[in-house]
């Protein structure tokens, strides 16, 4: 076998660097080594948890990976309050308004201390122009929190501040006045 190689051209280093080379240390197909241990002190590097791949996955802007990050999580951990308010707050970065109301709406039905769930169902609830719903989400999170968050507290003003808005473009009330037509019948004319 070696001289046929030697034949085409193959440098007889080239052969020795072959055959020294093998996979004595690992068994094929298992991915697991065998043969002496590594040095003491090095790490030993296991899987990383879905939620916190899904986690810097969002802070990387990468919001449908995390969702995919998420729901391996889920399968990891079950459908707990953390998972179902991450994968909400994902379906609200990829602008999918609905499923992350559902997702937050069981994460504060699982967990109603969950400050993050209660914040951003008030987030998804204001781009769903249902303020005074997103309020109420809003008062909870800050009352769960003592008020020791600062993006909770701005949220709460720009929800107020939107209703505020709201209530001022509704018109005034007309005066009206009823009119008296036929028999025992009666219009409203406004004046």
């Amino acid at each position: 076998m070696i001289r046929p190689l030697l034949q085409r051209g193959i440098s007889p280093a080239l052969l020795l660097f072959l055959a020294a080379c093998n996979t004595a240390n690992f068994e094929l197909g298992s991915g697991e080594r065998i043969g002496p241990p590594p040095p003491l002190g090095t790490p030993r590097v296991g899987a990383v948890d879905g939620l916190t791949v899904g986690d810097r996955l969002m802070m990387a802007g990468e919001y449908e990976l995390a969702l995919s990050a998420y729901q391996r999580a889920a399968g990891e951990n079950g459908l707990n309050a953390e998972v179902l308010s991450a994968m909400g707050s994902a379906n609200l970065k990829l602008g999918r308004l609905n499923q992350a109301r559902i997702l937050l709406e069981k994460a504060v039905e699982e967990d109603p201390n969950s400050v993050p769930a209660w914040n951003n169902l008030g987030v998804v609830l204001i781009n769903l122009n249902e303020y005074q719903q997103a309020r109420e989400a809003f008062r909870v999170a800050f009352g769960i929190d003592n008020g020791n968050s600062e993006l909770i507290r701005q949220n709460l003003i720009l929800v107020n501040t939107l209703i505020e808005q709201q209530l001022a473009e509704i018109p005034p009330e007309s005066e009206f006045s009823l009119v008296r037509y036929g028999n025992g019948s009666y219009f409203l004319i406004a004046n």
